[in-house]
């Protein structure tokens, strides 16, 4: 948006005649602060849907193993993938 340092400068000067240079480390820093806080936020929301995949990931597999065993599948050291290639070939035969 503000690539060139032309357009920079246009904007301090804007700030400067509109707020003052006394408000302008004010006004930076509470740029900063508001940069910061979204940061965060958005750190904060990643790292809850991460958190939210991850369950449902595990949840996911309980209910595979859950049917697995409800057909009467051996569950004992199988992946999921196993499992389901093994529901699908019970569910064939049925």
């Amino acid at each position: 948006m503000f690539d060139s340092p032309i357009e920079w400068a246009i904007i301090v000067l804007v700030i400067l005649v509109l707020f003052g240079t006394k408000k302008l480390p004010e006004f930076a820093r509470n740029i900063g602060r508001a940069t910061g806080e979204f940061t965060r936020g958005k750190m904060d929301v990643e790292r809850e849907l991460r958190a939210s995949a991850s369950a449902s990931a595990s949840s996911s597999n309980k209910n595979v193993a859950d049917a697995a065993k409800a057909l009467g599948i051996d569950t004992a050291n199988k992946d999921d993938a196993t499992l389901k290639n093994e529901i699908a070939e019970k569910l064939k035969t049925s």
